[in-house]
């Protein structure tokens, strides 16, 4: 029989910019896209770390995140 102990996800997130508006308000929605993400992980209280988070040229953002896989134990992932 198995358990798991500890699991977390690791995952690269690209949020982008919609091509069907203008720029400044495009960034705009990206940035408030990314606190809305941010939010819900806590709402829901995921544990999560972010390793490192962008902003790329064009203003969009990437985020590199180590985060709680369903709600597995973390184990010493986000030390």
């Amino acid at each position: 029989m198995k358990r798991v102990k500890a699991a977390c996800i690791c995952q690269t997130l690209h949020f982008m910019l919609k091509d069907d508006l203008g720029h400044d308000y495009a960034v705009q929605l990206v940035k408030a896209e990314v606190k809305k993400y941010k939010d819900s992980l806590d709402r829901n209280r995921t544990k999560y770390k972010i390793v490192s988070e962008e902003t790329q040229p064009d203003g969009s953002v990437m985020i590199k995140i180590i985060k709680q896989y369903n709600t597995s134990p973390v184990g010493d992932y986000l030390d």
